[in-house]
């Protein structure tokens, strides 16, 4: 018997709107002929003009990407290594290891916020991009860690063996076989550890300089006087490009299906 119940329906429909309701109004608004992000002002390309000229913002923008790419690949090596090594080795205190590799997700923000300028501080590091780049990998590593040490779990062990049996060194075998079986969860990790680097607010608060400003502290600082329709544009610009990367990386692994 078919359920002809609408609710599943309804419930779609209502999730849709909730999510992408907001981020088409942002992109609609980045027409706006008005400096007031609320009322519609007639259309315009002026902010897209702006935005490009706008160089502190760009210079944000720039910082923020350099920042996501450095800490997410720091993350990626070092949260690949920490997986493969816990699973070569049988103590008593494995469990207890693995609880304070991924504790940075479940601390607040602001308390590894604290922590990270008083550490810094302790050690005399001129507060900027280099305390920006360790703290932002600090809380990057357990999201590559997971997603490494999970492949891993159900990856066969049987072809690291028998290339052992076949000759290979422990590196060999490892860099032949290993890495590719688990490429992807580092890939996905490590995109991972680049979004929430991208869109951290309170810990880059914390620990930057005053020479060095991201996105997301530009945008945040700017809510005292009004954000302008040209942070919508810039919003637009980052959506159009992050729907060019996904429809690409999907187009690539149909062709590689087939």
């Amino acid at each position: 018997m078919k359920n002809r119940t609408k609710l599943p329906n309804i419930y779609l429909t209502i999730l849709l709107i909730v999510m992408y309701l907001p981020i088409i109004i942002v992109i609609i608004y980045s027409f706006n002929n008005s400096e007031q992000s609320t009322i519609w002002g007639g259309y315009t390309l002026e902010w897209y003009h702006k935005l490009l000229d706008d160089w502190t913002l760009m210079e944000a923008l720039k910082n923020s990407l350099v920042l996501g790419i450095l800490s997410s690949l720091a993350a990626g090596i070092i949260g690949t290594i920490g997986a493969v090594g816990m699973t070569k080795v049988h103590l008593r205190s494995k469990g207890i290891m693995e609880y304070i590799s991924t504790l940075p997700i479940m601390i607040p923000e602001i308390i590894l916020g604290m922590v990270f300028m008083v550490f810094f501080s302790l050690l005399g590091l001129p507060f900027g991009m280099v305390t920006l780049v360790i703290a932002h990998t600090s809380f990057c590593i357990p999201y590559v860690y997971m997603m490494v040490k999970s492949r891993l779990v159900g990856m066969e062990q049987s072809y690291v063996e028998a290339a052992r049996d076949l000759g290979a060194s422990e590196v060999r075998a490892f860099i032949d076989i290993t890495i590719p079986l688990i490429l992807p969860a580092i890939i996905s990790g490590m995109l991972l550890s680049f979004a929430m680097s991208l869109d951290d607010v309170v810990i880059s608060i914390f620990v930057t300089g005053a020479t060095t400003n991201t996105l997301p502290i530009k945008i945040y600082t700017q809510l005292k006087t009004g954000i302008t329709p040209e942070i919508n544009a810039l919003s637009t610009l980052m959506l159009i490009v992050t729907f060019l990367i996904v429809f690409i990386s999907n187009r690539i692994r149909k062709r590689k299906r087939y």
